[in-house]
C-alpha cells in the first residue's frame, strides 16, 4: 500500500513540473514585457535653451543726470553815461563779436576828444619851444655866456614840456576810448536776448542793470553730478587693471534728452571739479557738446552716458538666465558636461542693456540655461539646445551700463524675474 502511494506521488510530481515551469516562464515574460513597456513610456529629458558663455570686450559707462549751461554769457552794460539814441539789433537774433548794439549820444565825448587833441597840440608847441631854448642855452653855456643855473632851468623846462606832451597824449587816448564807448558793442558772438532799455533812456557807466544779454549756444556745456563712490570705483578699476582707459572714439559722451531719445552729436569731458559738494557728496564733471542747430538751451535737464573704461574680458549673462533668491543674491542654472542641471550663485550687480555683468560665478564655456527654466531643477537630466538670442550687447547698450541699484523707473523690477 505504501508503495502505491509513493508511486502516485511521483506520477503527480512529474505531471505538475511542466505546469510550474510554464507558470514561471509566463511570469518572466510578463515581467520583461512590463519593463520594456515602462521604458518605452518614460518621458525623454526636457529640452532647454542654453547660451555658451564667452568673454568679450565691453565699453563700460554710466548714466548720470546733468544740466545744460551756456558756453559763454555776456551781459551788455554801458561804460559811459548818456542818452540812448538808437538800438541797432533785432531782439533774439544772432550777433557777431564787435557788432554795434546801441548808440549813446556821442556829442559830449566828441567835444572832449577834440579838446584833448587841442591840449596835445599846445603841449607839443611848448615842447618845441623848450627844445630851442635848451639848444641856445647849451651853446651859450659852452662859451661861458650863461650861468649853470640858467642852463639847468632850460633843461628843466624841456623835461616839463616833454611830460606835458605825454600827459596830453594820454588825455587824447582816454577821450578817444570814451568816445568809442558811445557805441555799445557785442563782446562775444551769440544770440542776443530782449533789450531792457529803449531809445531815449538815460544810462550810466557801469550800471548794475544790464542792457541785454548775449549767449553763445554752440557749443554747449553740460554739468554732470558724479557721485564720489562711482568716481572711486572708476579709479580703483583702472588702478587694479580690471578696466582700461577708453580710446578716443570709445570715450565719447552721449547725451539723452528728457524723453530718452539720444542727442545726435557726441560730446567729450572738458574738466572735472576737484572739490566735493558736501550736500550731495558728488563732484561736478563738465562735458562739451556741439549744438549747431541750437536744440539745447541753457538750464535743460538731461541724462549723460559717461564712459568709465573698457573691460577686455568681461563675462556677460543674458538677464533671462539670471534670477534672484529671497536674499537678493543672483543665481543661475547651468548644464554640466554630463547633461545635468547644476545651480550656481553669481556676483552680478550691474546691468548692461539686456545683460548682467558677472564678476564671479561664471567661466568661459559654461552653458547657461536661458529658456525652459520652469521645467527643470538641479540634478535633472536635460537636452540642451542653442538659444536664439543675441550674445553681445549693442553699442548703445554698451554705453548704458547701470548698477542694479541705479535702474531707471522703467527698470525697477528685476529683469530676470
Amino acid at each position: 500500500m505504501q508503495t502505491e502511494k509513493s508511486l502516485m506521488a511521483r506520477l503527480l510530481g512529474a505531471r505538475m513540473l511542466p505546469m510550474w515551469l510554464a507558470v514561471l516562464l509566463l511570469a518572466g515574460c510578463d515581467n520583461s514585457s512590463g519593463q520594456a513597456k515602462a521604458e518605452r513610456s518614460a518621458p525623454p529629458p526636457p529640452e532647454v535653451g542654453v547660451v555658451e558663455i564667452q568673454p568679450q570686450r565691453v565699453n563700460l559707462s554710466m548714466e548720470l543726470p546733468g544740466r545744460t549751461a551756456a558756453y559763454r554769457i555776456s551781459e551788455v552794460r554801458p561804460q559811459v553815461t548818456g542818452i540812448l539814441q538808437e538800438r541797432l539789433f533785432e531782439q533774439g537774433t544772432q550777433v557777431k563779436a564787435g557788432e554795434v548794439l546801441y548808440q549813446i549820444d556821442p556829442n559830449r565825448y566828441r567835444a572832449a576828444h577834440q579838446r584833448a587833441q587841442a591840449e596835445l597840440e599846445r603841449a607839443q608847441a611848448e615842447l618845441r619851444q623848450a627844445q630851442r631854448e635848451w639848444a641856445r642855452t647849451s651853446n651859450l653855456y659852452e662859451k661861458n655866456a650863461v650861468s649853470k643855473r640858467q642852463r639847468d632851468e632850460a633843461l628843466s623846462a624841456l623835461e616839463a614840456a616833454r611830460a606835458d606832451v605825454s600827459r596830453s597824449e594820454a588825455m587824447v587816448e582816454t577821450a578817444g576810448i570814451e568816445l568809442a564807448y558811445t557805441e555799445v558793442k557785442a563782446p562775444i558772438a551769440g544770440r542776443i536776448g530782449p533789450t531792457l532799455y529803449t531809445e531815449g533812456a538815460l544810462v550810466t557807466a557801469n550800471q548794475p542793470q544790464v542792457l541785454a544779454r548775449v549767449v553763445q549756444l554752440d557749443p554747449m556745456y553740460v554739468d554732470i553730478q558724479l557721485p564720489v563712490e562711482k568716481l572711486a570705483r572708476i579709479r580703483s578699476s583702472l588702478k587694479e587693471g580690471a578696466a582700461s582707459k577708453a580710446g578716443s572714439n570709445e570715450a565719447e559722451t552721449v547725451l539723452l534728452r528728457e524723453d530718452g531719445t539720444p542727442y545726435p552729436h557726441k560730446g567729450r569731458v572738458d574738466v572735472a571739479d576737484v572739490t566735493v559738494n558736501q550736500s550731495t557728496s558728488s563732484v561736478t564733471v563738465r562735458a562739451v557738446f556741439p549744438n549747431p542747430d541750437e536744440d539745447l538751451l541753457p538750464g535743460m535737464y538731461v541724462r549723460v552716458r559717461l564712459s568709465e573704461g573698457v573691460r577686455e574680458n568681461a563675462i556677460l549673462a543674458p538677464q533671462q538666465g539670471v534670477s534672484r533668491n529671497p536674499q537678493g543674491e543672483a543665481t543661475a542654472l547651468l548644464v554640466n558636461p554630463e547633461g545635468e542641471v547644476v545651480a550656481r550663485q553669481l556676483e552680478a550687480e550691474r546691468a548692461i542693456g539686456a545683460f548682467w555683468l558677472v564678476e564671479k560665478g561664471l567661466e568661459p564655456g559654461d552653458r547657461l540655461i536661458v529658456s525652459g527654466l520652469q521645467k527643470v531643477r538641479p540634478g535633472a537630466k536635460v537636452k540642451p539646445v542653442a538659444a536664439d538670442i543675441p550674445l553681445h550687447p549693442t553699442q548703445d547698450h554698451q554705453a548704458s551700463g547701470k548698477d542694479s541699484s541705479q535702474q531707471s523707473a522703467s527698470e525697477d523690477e528685476d529683469p530676470a524675474q
